[in-house]
């Protein structure tokens, strides 16, 4: 018994210390990437000629001043977007985005004094698929209309049955009183 709690003690011991070592080892690139004076964001689209977005394209993004860049994959809309790491010194610097062999040169532009507001730029490529990606789809207001038609109808049906239960109650009680 008293072997088990050793090993049980020693085994918490070595999963306290592997997990103080992976949380203390993650702030750092985390608080780089969440700090809006220092992250800037390339987003956009890449549509076929039919304006439909398309998915699984290599995006480079590359500051070509500093020569640091990264490839990104578009979701299945054809969305992509890639966050840098970049201080107010990176202002004006050369941007390079390419997508299916078409390329856009872009400048980093952002108001270095304004150090809350997402610092982004938005580059598409192809035809008519310029979408606004913080805007809320359609089908979300067309779902949250039927749910709110269904528990109306609940609601609603709840209702009825208990005015007409009442009805039932009145009429039978009355019946009584006449007896």
């Amino acid at each position: 018994m008293r072997r088990r709690q050793i090993a049980q003690n020693e085994l918490r011991w070595r999963e306290w210390v592997l997990a103080i070592a992976i949380v203390g080892g993650l702030p750092s690139v985390v608080s780089a990437t969440h700090e809006a004076d220092h992250r800037f964001t390339v987003e956009g689209f890449v549509c076929g000629t039919d304006g439909k977005g398309s998915p699984n394209i290599d995006v480079l993004v590359k500051d070509t001043r500093i020569s640091y860049g990264q490839i990104v994959k578009t979701d299945g809309d054809g969305y992509y977007k890639a966050a840098f790491h970049l201080h107010n010194d990176n202002l004006g610097d050369p941007l390079l985005v390419e997508a299916r062999g078409e390329q856009q040169e872009q400048k980093i532009s952002f108001d270095p004094k304004d150090l809350e507001a997402e610092r982004k730029v938005q580059v598409n490529f192809g035809t008519g698929c310029i979408r606004d990606r913080e805007r809320v789809p359609m089908w979300v207001y067309g779902g949250l209309g039927a749910v709110a038609a269904a528990a109306g109808g609940f609601v609603g049906l709840k209702v009825i049955r208990s005015w007409r239960k009442r009805e039932q109650k009145r009429g039978t009680s009355q019946g009584k009183r006449k007896k």
